[in-house]
């Protein structure tokens, strides 16, 4: 091997050849011009270099000798370790320069120890970047991009770019020297992740169950790492989130999260980082990287440095034998042809499939490598159709409404399996999608997934249908062989008689002891209709459970019988009919409850009505009073529920003034007819007085105030003379009267006047109306003009409109005003007309 200048005065290095046919190879695109030592890179401890004897205050006693040769001892074991990982780099440098030199590997070791020298670099350093030209992985990469971020810095920035390619370097040649994981973790955190800040990792490795053992660990106590040896299924921790998920889970500070994970009372200020370890679409395990310190946002390019780092974690963990990946125990069978073997033996329909990488090494899709004996395409294509296809060309809607395929994708990296009943299968059959319920059931076996799934038929739904009603009826069924005294219940009838599946089942000969004494007749001709007199019949029991449990029960049953009309078994159901038993109780306690109270508010009703009548009927004899027409009219309520409490009174007084009262007591009933009666007789009582009915009303306020049990009423009042043809009129809470007059009818002014019994004092303003001949005024309440629907300004507008029409007589002109009125409430009515002559 020899080197020579080429004519751009470039060194190059020729290698030996015979034949002379081979370029030279330009020294640049082996050696980087990157100066940095070993112990700058973060490789080697600067006391592994240059071991020295550490300072002891008593050198000369025998225990400072012992501890001084202690410590040598583990600097030239540290050194010797470091030297090993680093010879394993250089040796691969060198395989590298044979095969693109053609020469032998003294040779390259002269020609790489010749270049380090002339680039101003350590071997080291010119090895890793020989390995990383020669690679082009992920790890050369990693380390380019690093390169060219810094390359805009200083020189520092470029001896950083070093760095990162000799420490990834030196990582991956440990890993692949490392005999188990635990010399993988202790190597990536001293060459690749203590110069980033880290202070401990875990390297768990992800069992078939979605479990997690700790297969490597550095920076954490011994104590530490036996608590956590192995994850359950199920126990949310930092790296099995980053296993469900799979994806990168950073977490700033684990004191700001209430996720457990290795190391958290040592490091509770820290933060994590826990990334999936996987190849080709399957997750072997999780790395788990621990700062001391909260974390700040990482650059790209050591976010770049930690996935690499992971990827190497992955290679590591799918290369190592099982018992060392996985020290729990968990088998994981990697050979099909015992997967098929098992896919065979199932009388359900499966598929075996192993995972198909695109040329990046990612997971593009799975092959079908076998279908079992009891496989049925719910397309109807046979077996050898699909088998040795791949999935989303057999079956292209796997990745459609379903997400079939996203769920073994799933299953496929991270273990976990995954059980689904009534999920919808949709398949094409000559482009049109056909869809069917079936139980699915997706497992990871070693590097395959096995697919079950059972299509719901007819018979198995019916038989689920049957199960959920006679669930849902507390329906128990039962048969019983009379010959040879078999009995058979199923799991609903136990329940029912509060024993055990495990128990023996009561026959019908015994079903008397079970049963309350005074419902033993009925079960001895319920007995005696089936056994002898061989007809199907039914009979209602109390069941008395040994739990002291009283269920009420209906029985049926019917025999079956052979061909020579003998009694063979005996087969029906029983039913619990407890709650139906205690709601008709309930029920029939309600009607006798109902019916009395109908009957005791129709008595009410009825003397209400009765009352009402007696003290007002519906029309009475005309009033004996000069120049005065005087007509009342009574219209009761429609229902006997709605007896009110109006009244009306025209009476002439003793000094010849005629008393006119409207008045309506709130509320319907007993109440508001005797009510009614109260304040119609103070009334009459107290106008006897001679007061104006200003002072009638008030004085009728305190009465019902005071002397009733909180009766309110509205009412109007007003006293005529006949000589003067004045009439004095006051309300208390009322409708105006209405006054008509030719062809005009108009309401009276609303004046001042309280609703009676609602203050225990209340004055009442009056007005006087001076009435002329042919005049009519119309008193009333509300049962003539309320409606639901309406106002009750417009109501009054409609009564106006009848009221001014023509009429023959007062009676006539009340009769059209009842007949025309358009309430809608069914309430009473009272209506006075007066007209002057």
């Amino acid at each position: 091997m020899t080197s020579a200048e080429n004519t751009d005065g470039e060194e190059t290095v020729r290698p030996p050849d015979p034949a002379g046919d081979q370029p030279p190879v330009p020294l640049r695109d082996i050696a980087a011009a990157h100066v940095i030592t070993s112990a700058e890179a973060g490789l080697l401890p600067a006391d592994a270099l240059h071991p020295q004897a550490p300072a002891h205050p008593r050198r000369g006693s025998a225990v400072g000798r012992l501890a001084a040769t202690v410590e040598r001892l583990r600097a030239e074991v540290r050194a010797a370790h470091a030297a090993a990982e680093g010879r394993a780099l250089v040796e691969m440098a060198k395989g590298v320069l044979v095969e693109r030199l053609r020469c032998g590997p003294a040779q390259a070791a002269r020609q790489l120890t010749e270049l380090a020298h002339e680039a101003g670099v350590s071997p080291l350093e010119l090895a890793a970047d020989i390995v990383n030209q020669a690679a082009r992985d992920h790890l050369a990469e990693v380390a380019e991009d690093f390169v060219r971020q810094a390359s805009g810095q200083a020189s520092p920035g470029a001896a950083a770019g070093a760095s990162v390619a000799v420490r990834l370097r030196t990582a991956e040649s440990a890993a692949l020297a490392a005999g188990d994981t635990q010399a993988v973790a202790e190597s990536l955190l001293a060459h690749a992740l203590a110069p980033l800040g880290a202070s401990a990792v875990a390297v768990w490795t992800a069992g078939s169950d979605a479990s997690l053992t700790l297969c490597g660990h550095a920076g954490f106590s011994a104590d530490e790492a036996d608590r956590w040896r192995y994850v359950p299924p199920g126990v949310v921790t930092v790296a099995r989130q980053a296993l469900g998920e799979r994806r990168t889970v950073r977490v700033d500070s684990l004191a700001a999260v209430g996720l457990p994970t290795i190391g958290r009372a040592e490091f509770l200020d820290g933060g994590r980082v826990a990334l999936p370890a996987g190849t080709g679409g399957r997750i072997h395990g999780v790395l788990e990287i621990c700062w001391p310190e909260p974390l700040a946002p990482h650059p790209p390019a050591i976010v770049r440095q930690i996935e690499a780092l992971a990827e190497l974690c992955a290679h590591t963990l799918e290369s190592l034998p099982t018992a060392v990946r996985n020290p729990a125990g968990a088998r994981e069978p990697g050979d099909v042809g015992e997967l098929i073997d098992l896919s065979d033996g199932l009388y359900d329909p499966a598929l075996v499939l192993t995972p198909h990488l695109d040329p990046e090494g990612n997971l593009a899709d799975f092959r079908i490598r076998h279908a079992n004996s009891c496989f049925v395409d719910p397309a109807g294509r046979p077996r050898s159709a699909v088998d040795g296809a791949l999935l989303l060309e057999a079956y292209p809607m796997a990745a459609g409404d379903s997400e079939l395929f996203e769920k073994i994708e799933r299953v496929y990296a991270t273990g976990e399996p995954f059980r689904a009943q009534r999920m919808t299968l949709t398949a094409l059959v000559d482009q049109v999608p056909l869809s069917a319920v079936a139980d699915l059931s997706i497992s990871r076996h070693g590097d395959s997934v096995l697919l079950i799934w059972r299509i719901e038929d007819e018979t198995a739904r019916l038989a689920s249908l049957l199960q959920h009603a006679q669930r849902l009826g507390r329906v128990g069924a039962f048969e019983e062989n009379l010959v040879t005294g078999e009995i058979t219940w199923n799991g609903q009838l136990f329940a029912l008689y509060g024993r055990a599946v495990t128990e023996a089942p009561v026959s019908l000969q015994d079903l008397a002891e079970h049963v309350h004494p005074d419902d033993a007749v009925a079960i001895g001709r319920f007995l005696q209709a089936v056994l002898h007199h061989r007809r199907a019949t039914s009979t209602a029991f109390r069941l008395q459970r040994r739990d002291g449990v009283t269920r009420h029960i209906r029985v049926i049953a019917e025999p079956v019988l052979d061909a020579d009309d003998r009694l063979l078994a005996v087969r029906g159901a029983y039913q619990d009919i407890s709650s139906q038993h205690w709601t008709e109780v309930a029920l029939a306690a309600t009607r006798d409850q109902l019916a009395q109270t109908e009957q005791e508010s129709a008595e009410r009703n009825r003397l209400a009505l009765q009352l009402q009548h007696a003290i007002m009927p519906p029309t009475r004899a005309p009033l004996d009073a000069p120049g005065l027409q005087v007509a009342v009219r009574y219209r009761p309520a429609e229902s006997e529920a709605l007896v009110g409490g109006d009244w009306y009174d025209a009476v002439v007084l003793p000094n010849k003034r005629v008393l006119l009262c409207v008045g309506d007591i709130a509320g319907h009933g007993i109440e508001a007819a005797t009510g009614m009666v109260v304040l119609r007789n103070a009334m009459r009582g107290l106008a006897v007085t001679g007061a104006g009915p200003g002072q009638l009303l008030s004085w009728l306020n305190i009465v019902a105030h005071h002397l009733t049990e909180q009766v309110t009423a509205t009412a109007v009042c007003g006293v005529y003379d006949p000589e003067t043809r004045v009439l004095r009129w006051a309300r208390a809470g009322h409708l105006p009267p209405v006054l008509v007059r030719g062809q005009e009818a108009t309401t009276l002014p609303v004046i001042r006047g309280l609703l009676l019994g609602a203050l225990a004092e209340a004055e009442y303003e009056e007005e006087e109306l001076q009435l002329e001949p042919e005049d009519t005024l119309l008193m009333y309440t509300d049962g003539l003009v309320e409606r639901r629907d309406t106002a009750v300004q417009e109501s009054l507008t409609q009564l106006l409109a009848v009221a001014q029409d023509p009429a023959s007589s007062l009676e006539r002109r009340l009769d059209r005003l009842l007949l025309y009125s358009k309430s809608d409430t069914d309430d009473d009515t009272c209506l006075i007309g007066v007209k002057v002559s």
